[in-house]
C-alpha cells in the first residue's frame, strides 16, 4: 500500500522538475530572441543612418556644385519632401544648430539679417568713442575745482610716505606715522603758497616805483613802431590803454581774493587727511592687489616711485637753480633778486615753459632799470644756467620713470592746463604719469606705447622684451 502511495508522488515530482526546466528553457529562448531582435534593429538603424547620411552628403555637394554655377540651391525641405525620407536625430540636431539663415554646411546662401541684428559700422563706432571721450573730459574739467586740489595733495602724500613707513618700522604707531606725514605736507603747502603770495607782493609793492620807466618805455615803443611805419590807430589805443594801474589792478586780485584761496587750501587739507587715514592700510592692499592684478599693481608701484623722484629730483634742481639766478642777478644789478630766484625755484616744476615764464619779468625789470645791456645779461644768464641744469643733468637724475620726449611732456602741459586749470601747469607731468601706469604699464598688450613716449626709446623697448620674456621663463 505504501509503494502504490509513493509511486504517484514520484510521478509528480518528476512531471514538476521537467515543468520547471521547460520554463527555464523558455525564458532563455525568449531572452535570447528578444537580444537577436535588439541587435537586428540596431543593425537596421546603423545602416539606415548610414545610408541617409550618404544621400545628404551627395545633395549637399549637388547644392554647393549649383551655387557655383550660379544656379539658385533647391530649398531643404522640398529636398527632403523630393527624397521621402526624414533626417536622422543627429543630422535633425546638426540642421538645428547651424540654421539656414548663418549658411553652415548646407550650401544654403545666408538670409539677409535685420537691420538691427547687423554689427555697427567701424565709422559709427569710432564716433561714438570719440563723443563719451570728449563728454568725459568736459566733465572732468567742471570738476578741475576738487580734482586739481585732490591730486596735489596725492603728489605730495607720495612723497613723504617712505617717511611714514620708516617710522612703522620703528615699532612706531602707524596713526602717529601719519600724523606726522600729515604735518610734514601741511608745512610743503604753506610754504609753497606762502612764497607764491609774498612773490606777488613784492612784486606789487615794487611796481609803482617804475612808473616813469615804464611810460618812458612804452613811448619809446610807439616811436620806433612809427618809425617802422606801424601807425595802426587800434595800436595806438592799445598802447594808451597801458599804464602801471593796470598792472597793479591785474596782480592785486591774486592777493585779495581769499574765498578762492581758502577753498583751495581747505580742500587740499581735507584731501591730506584723508589720504592720510587711507595710507595706513595701503600696503596690505597693495598686495592683495598684487596677488589679483600683479601687472597692476606694478604700474601703481611704479606711478608712486616715479611721481616720488620727479619731485624731489625737480626741487632739489629748483633750489640750484634758483640760488644760481639770484647770484647772476645780484652780479648784474636787478632788483628784488630773491623775488625773482622764488619765481625760478616755482616755475622750475612746470615743464617746457616754466624756464621762459621765470625769465621774462627780471628781464623786463633789467631792461627798465638798467638798459638793454642789463637784459641782454639777463636772458644770457638764465639761457646757460637753464640749459645747462634743467636739459643736460637733470634728465640724468630722474631716470626713465619720468623721462618723456619733450613734445609729449609740452602736449600734456596743454592738455592738463585746460583740464585742471591753473595747477595744471604744475601736475601735468605726474597727471601723465598716472594715465601712461593705467592705460600702457598695466597692460602688457600696450606697452610698445612706450617706444614712442620715452625720452630713451632703447630702454623701453630693452624693458618690453624683458617683460615679454618673463612669463615665458616662470613657466619653464
Amino acid at each position: 500500500m505504501s509503494d502504490d502511495g509513493q509511486i504517484p508522488r514520484a510521478a509528480r515530482r518528476e512531471v514538476d522538475e521537467r515543468s520547471e526546466q521547460t520554463a527555464e528553457e523558455r525564458a532563455a529562448r525568449e531572452r535570447a530572441a528578444q537580444d537577436y531582435a535588439a541587435r537586428e534593429q540596431t543593425a537596421e538603424e546603423d545602416a539606415v543612418r548610414e545610408q541617409t547620411a550618404e544621400e545628404y552628403a551627395v545633395r549637399d555637394r549637388a547644392a554647393q556644385e549649383q551655387a557655383a554655377q550660379g544656379q539658385p540651391p533647391q530649398n531643404q525641405a522640398v529636398r527632403d519632401q523630393a527624397v521621402g525620407e526624414q533626417a536622422p536625430p543627429e543630422d535633425a540636431a546638426r540642421e538645428q544648430a547651424v540654421p539656414e539663415s548663418a549658411g553652415g554646411d548646407t550650401g544654403l546662401s545666408p538670409e539677409p539679417r535685420p537691420w538691427y541684428a547687423k554689427p555697427p559700422a567701424r565709422v559709427l563706432v569710432v564716433a561714438l568713442t570719440i563723443a563719451g571721450l570728449t563728454y568725459a573730459l568736459m566733465f572732468f574739467r567742471s570738476l578741475q575745482d576738487i580734482v586739481a586740489p585732490v591730486f596735489l595733495a596725492l603728489n605730495f602724500y607720495i612723497v613723504v610716505y617712505p617717511l611714514q613707513k620708516y617710522l612703522t618700522r620703528l615699532k612706531i604707531p602707524r596713526a602717529i606715522g601719519a600724523c606726522v606725514s600729515v604735518v610734514l605736507v601741511l608745512c610743503m603747502i604753506v610754504g609753497f603758497f606762502g612764497l607764491t603770495a609774498w612773490s606777488l607782493a613784492e612784486l606789487v609793492i615794487l611796481i609803482p616805483s617804475y612808473g616813469e620807466q615804464l611810460v618812458s618805455m612804452y613811448q619809446n615803443a610807439l616811436a620806433f613802431l612809427s618809425d617802422i611805419g606801424v601807425t595802426s590807430s587800434v595800436l595806438q589805443e592799445q598802447f594808451q590803454q597801458f599804464n602801471v594801474r593796470s598792472i597793479i589792478d591785474a596782480v592785486y586780485p591774486l592777493l585779495t581774493n581769499v574765498s578762492m584761496v581758502a577753498g583751495l587750501l581747505t580742500t587740499v587739507v581735507m584731501a591730506v587727511f584723508f589720504v592720510a587715514m587711507d595710507s595706513m592700510g595701503i600696503d596690505r592692499r597693495m598686495r592683495m592687489l598684487l596677488d589679483v592684478k600683479p601687472t597692476l599693481s606694478a604700474s601703481l608701484g611704479g606711478f608712486a616711485s616715479g611721481v616720488r623722484r620727479y619731485w624731489i629730483v625737480a626741487t632739489i634742481f629748483g633750489l640750484i637753480v634758483a640760488l644760481l639766478d639770484v647770484i647772476a642777478l645780484s652780479i648784474i644789478g636787478v632788483p628784488l633778486i630773491w623775488v625773482w630766484g622764488v619765481l625760478a625755484f616755482l616755475t622750475n616744476y612746470i615743464p617746457n615753459i616754466g624756464f621762459v615764464i621765470g625769465l621774462v619779468p627780471p628781464a623786463l625789470l633789467a631792461l627798465v632799470d638798467g638798459g638793454w645791456q642789463s637784459a641782454v645779461w639777463v636772458v644770457v644768464a638764465y639761457s646757460v644756467l637753464n640749459f645747462v641744469i634743467q636739459a643736460i643733468i637733470q634728465p640724468k637724475f630722474t631716470g626713465e620713470s619720468v623721462g618723456v620726449t619733450p613734445l609729449v611732456s609740452f602736449l600734456s602741459l596743454l592738455f592738463w592746463v585746460w583740464i585742471l586749470g591753473w595747477l595744471g601747469a604744475l601736475l601735468a607731468l605726474p597727471a601723465t604719469l598716472l594715465l601712461k601706469a593705467l592705460l600702457i604699464d598695466a597692460d602688457p598688450k600696450a606697452r610698445w606705447v612706450n617706444i614712442i613716449l620715452a625720452s630713451d626709446p632703447d630702454t623701453a623697448n630693452a624693458r618690453m622684451k624683458t617683460d615679454a620674456q618673463a612669463p615665458a621663463s616662470a613657466a619653464n
